[in-house]
């Protein structure tokens, strides 16, 4: 039987969580460790996608779609994630998911053919939808306010801890058997973690509300009426385009000449890690600076990582990698919490707004990762670099404006 773990007060509602205490660690702890298992399934195909395209016979245009095909069936799931929440508990959609994604997973390396992987990988989205869109409404109502910030920053940094397993485990573990045992090796892990969310995660007490069909596009969308969480929303998905079209495309650059480092490109994955940090710092930072500007200088550092991977040099490049992760991740841990934040300021459902911003988060995802591969098969590196720096450029003048217009703080 899953325990409620949160204290209440005398009244019988629910207090909530401060820093510090057991029930605190353990919610960060596990909802960090979800994170982790989550994006490590999203993401492992990434240093793969030339493995994966000869373990198919598909060519390097097509390959991106091992991971846009989750990324975009995770737009319909983003929509089902908080009515499903709302109505079975959202301990419950958590754990679920990750035990769903994890089994998913496994089936995947054994898929016969091209179109049962994509199959495979695109229910997997459905189910990877739930835990990032409903672990931000959960800790914003589960965690004291001041905590949230260092919390909210915890749980981005497990997630992006996640995007380097999914990026480096790959190293060992293909060697021993393929990206067929990497599948296998992190659905198993978020089989794991999903039965010990479920088993261990605070429930918030709330009661289950129906499930209409209005709500799955119209609850979430709504959200979006609200101009700042608009414009949040819409810089989350050109930053994480600019993010996954570099990371989706740089294999295939560091395979070739002047590189062409082969299987060994999958070593300037090593870069990714310098990123894991970078939430708690943009937290800290934004202490003092407020959101925007934070933002803003995450977009400029961003910019400043896309002119170093444009170099002919694999220094630069691996340099450029982990200024990009690092500026990003601290960037996307400013948006993720400034939005659920905004949403409880202005009255609305704070995982409803978060499914607002990870669906276009995720938009942007899907369709950088798409092109970005085929830019570079028809077109080369400068091209996918130019796209990259032409999203940037548009992300830090919408941090600008809501910078002018005093928004940072709401």
């Amino acid at each position: 039987m899953a325990v409620t773990l949160l204290d209440r007060t005398p009244t019988g509602s629910i207090a909530r969580i401060a820093a510090g205490t057991a029930s605190y660690r353990r919610v960060v702890g596990l909802l960090a460790a979800g994170g982790l298992a989550n994006f490590a399934i999203i993401y492992f195909p990434q240093p793969l996608l030339p493995s994966i395209a000869a373990s198919f016979g598909v060519d390097a245009g097509a390959s991106g779609l091992a991971i846009s095909a989750t990324t975009a069936a995770m737009l319909l799931g983003l929509l089902l994630s908080a009515p499903l929440s709302d109505r079975i508990g959202r301990v419950s959609a958590m754990s679920g998911s990750l035990v769903v994604a994890g089994v998913l997973s496994v089936a995947c390396a054994f898929a016969p053919t091209w179109e049962a992987f994509l199959a495979l990988r695109a229910a997997g989205g459905l189910a990877l939808a739930v835990l990032p869109a409903v672990a931000l409404a959960y800790l914003r109502d589960a965690v004291r306010d001041d905590a949230h910030g260092r919390a909210n920053a915890l749980y981005i940094s497990g997630t992006a801890l996640g995007g380097a397993v999914g990026r480096l485990a790959p190293l060992p573990l293909a060697a021993l058997g393929g990206w067929q045992l990497v599948s296998t090796v992190l659905g198993a892990l978020s089989v794991i973690v999903g039965v010990l969310v479920w088993f261990a995660l605070p429930r918030d007490g709330a009661a289950p509300l129906p499930l209409r069909i209005g709500d799955l596009l119209g609850g979430t969308v709504a959200s979006l009426r609200d101009p700042v969480i608009l414009a949040v929303c819409v810089a989350g998905a050109l930053a994480m385009a600019t993010f996954v079209g570099l990371y989706n495309a740089v294999p295939f650059r560091l395979d070739g000449p002047p590189f062409s480092l082969g299987a060994a490109e999958v070593f300037v994955y090593f870069a990714y890690p310098l990123g894991i940090l970078a939430p708690g710092l943009f937290h800290r930072i934004s202490r003092r600076l407020g959101r925007a500007v934070t933002s803003l200088l995450g977009a400029l550092a961003m910019l400043a990582a896309i002119g170093l991977v444009f170099w002919p040099n694999v220094i630069a490049v691996f340099a450029g990698l982990g200024l990009l992760t690092a500026a990003f991740l601290g960037t996307h841990s400013i948006l993720s919490g400034w939005v659920v934040a905004r949403a409880q300021a202005v009255g609305r459902s704070t995982s409803r707004a978060s499914s607002a911003y990870l669906l276009t988060y995720y938009l942007g995802s899907t369709v950088s990762g798409a092109a970005s591969t085929h830019l570079f098969a028809s077109a080369g590196w400068t091209a996918v670099v130019l796209l990259a720096a032409g999203l940037t450029t548009l992300c830090a003048a919408l941090f600008l404006t809501l910078r002018l217009r005093g928004s940072a703080g709401t």
